[in-house]
């Protein structure tokens, strides 16, 4: 609202120097909540760097174990070993709250299986197959927890913009249009109160000059 639409009586600075001390409250809580959300970041991107370090070390390894298990047993066993498999990998999608952000909580349940519950029977195949078997795992256990890392990233970095924008914008914005209105109420009443003491003094001189007569 434009300051010259402002009725500028001692009630209305009252309640506008109310909105500023609830704005600059509001401010602070904004800033403390955006630089958590920022240190809370940064954290989860460095394991979230550390996972992706882990995730091509591991799919180097599954490669080789696969390759290795190829060259010697043949493709067939191999596939053979992977129709068997009996049990599949559960994945569980939840979620929880990271400082007011709804980021997902995955459980992942039956990745990595006991050698007995892997469906081929243990005789029947070879060490190799084995260790390609857990290589590969492994890998999908870790993209799983990569994925959850990834996603909750994506959310926090989406709230920093959003409170971003909201701090800049009653920093720049709300707070100095509020501001601008306080001080021209202030010099209203202050010109007010002036106009007010000439009036009197003029009053009181008159009266003077009446009662002398």
């Amino acid at each position: 609202m434009p300051v010259r639409e402002i009725q500028p009586t001692r009630s209305e600075l009252l309640e506008v120097t109310k909105k500023i001390k609830l704005t600059k409250n509001g401010h602070k809580i904004l800033k403390l909540k955006r630089d958590g959300l920022i240190l809370e970041f940064f954290k989860i991107l460095d394991q979230s760097k550390d996972l992706r370090v882990e995730i091509a070390r591991r799919y180097r390894e599954a490669q080789e174990r696969i390759a290795v298990a190829n060259a010697v047993d043949g493709a067939i066993a191999v596939r053979s070993a992977a129709y068997a498999l009996s049990t599949h990998p559960e994945i569980k999608l939840r979620s929880r709250n990271l400082m007011g952000v709804v980021v997902p909580d995955i459980k992942s349940s039956r990745i990595v299986a006991p050698l007995d519950e892997r469906g081929y029977g243990i005789i029947g195949t070879s060490p190799r197959i084995d260790e390609a078997t857990d290589a590969y795992e492994k890998l999908v256990e870790t993209v799983v927890k990569a994925a959850e890392l990834e996603t909750t990233m994506k959310k926090l970095l989406d709230e920093i913009e959003r409170t971003k924008r909201r701090v800049n914008a009653l920093e720049f914005k709300v707070l100095p249009d509020l501001e601008e209105v306080e001080r021209f109420i202030r010099f209203r009443l202050e010109e007010m109160e002036r106009d007010n003491t000439f009036r009197l003094k003029r009053i009181k001189g008159k009266t003077a000059k009446a009662l002398e007569a």
